[in-house]
């Protein structure tokens, strides 16, 4: 097997759909059904208000800007985004919900231009315009070529994804990335009702859906901990991602971190988190990563209000590195700031707040974070 370290790229939602579909090449019909807002290009229109004017029909990369090139240069072997919308030109809303999230199938390029090796789709969007957008979120993805994005599934052309499926096998099954001399990164994924997940859209045998759980209890952590167990062989680096947790917030449940003790406990090396609109604790458990909260990575909230303590302009890209039994050496976190509906470097000042908070709220859970002299945040097993 392999004994280089291995390094990742970890985000938190990727939500190109909505207000971002609108500047992108394609822009699908920007009808909402929102309380207030009833079209897409609103959400715009909001952002130019506060930044300045953004400019229509960018190229599919805009809404990445400096990102890109820090991921070049850091050479991750292996990308994992949380893809948190429908893609899809089903007019189709899904009942009950307040808002609602869907980029054109055109608009692919913009995912595929961070070259993801794995996208998750076990979230709160993916079935916003129903399960014909679910499956044609799923065609779209799996349709996009190698050439497009970098290397394929090794079965054909088309992004491995993750956490949804056309029924609850393909939904629970894991992605698996090869990497050279024998290593191989697994992906599981699930999504729990604490993200906003209706429970009808839970994968069964007849229907398509995610990979669902109601809470993070015990039974389930349990089960999801059998198959990382019995799946798991030498070489393997094994990462669960979870979609959980409310969207503001630094506090954690003490079920989610037994949740995720449980899945390292019993094989898992990373716990990825996601679903809350800002950075929440990292932790280092039994010398495993715990990201309990990676916060949003593109979205189109940029002049939204209420809940500035938290600066959710902030966005980080995790980088771990781990040793090929998994056991984390670091993560580098680069700090950006969203601005004009595209990512820029962070300031000095703002990479201090995110190491003055992120390491005061990740203290207690085993990872000490420090500021680089060039911004970037490293945590590191207290």
């Amino acid at each position: 097997m392999g004994s280089d370290p291995v390094g990742l790229f970890l985000c938190g939602d990727v939500m190109l759909g909505r207000g971002v579909d609108q500047i992108l090449p394609h822009p699908g019909d920007p009808a909402l059904r929102e309380r207030f807002v009833h079209d897409a290009r609103s959400y715009v229109a909001l952002a130019e208000s506060v930044s300045g004017p953004i400019p229509h029909r960018v190229d599919y990369a805009y809404p990445w800007g400096v990102a890109l090139g820090a991921l070049a240069e850091a050479a991750p072997d292996v990308r994992i985004v949380n893809l948190e919308t429908a893609v899809t030109v089903n007019h189709e809303f899904a009942p009950g919900k307040a808002v609602h999230y869907r980029m054109h199938p055109d608009n692919l390029p913009s995912l595929a231009a961070v070259r993801p090796d794995v996208t998750v789709l076990a979230n709160n969007h993916v079935l916003d315009h129903g399960r014909r957008g679910l499956d044609d979120t799923l065609a779209a993805l799996h349709g996009i070529g190698p050439t497009d994005t970098g290397p394929g599934t090794g079965t054909g052309p088309g992004l491995r994804t993750v956490g949804a499926g056309r029924d609850a096998q393909e939904a629970e099954r894991p992605a698996v990335v090869d990497l050279p001399g024998g290593v191989r990164v697994v992906v599981y994924a699930i999504g729990m009702a604490s993200s906003g997940i209706p429970r009808d859209w839970a994968a069964t045998a007849r229907r398509g859906g995610v990979h669902f759980a109601a809470s993070p209890t015990g039974t389930t952590a349990a089960r999801l901990a059998a198959r990382v167990r019995e799946a798991k062989k030498p070489g393997d680096i094994v990462v669960v991602s979870v979609h959980w947790g409310s969207n503001w917030g630094y506090a954690l449940s003490r079920a989610d971190v037994d949740f995720a003790h449980t899945l390292i406990d019993n094989g898992a090396d990373i716990v990825h988190g996601h679903s809350s609109h800002h950075p929440r604790p990292l932790e280092v458990y039994r010398g495993r990563l715990v990201l309990h909260g990676c916060g949003d990575l593109i979205n189109d909230y940029e002049g939204i209000t209420g809940y500035e303590q938290y600066r959710d302009d902030l966005r980080l890209l995790y980088l771990p590195t781990v040793t090929p039994d998994g056991t984390l050496q670091e993560v580098r976190i680069i700090p950006l700031r969203a601005r004009r509906m595209r990512l820029e470097h962070a300031s000095r000042r703002d990479a201090r707040w995110l190491h003055d908070v992120l390491g005061r709220h990740s203290r207690p859970y085993g990872a000490h974070v420090d500021l680089d002299e060039d911004g970037t945040l490293v945590a590191s097993p207290a």
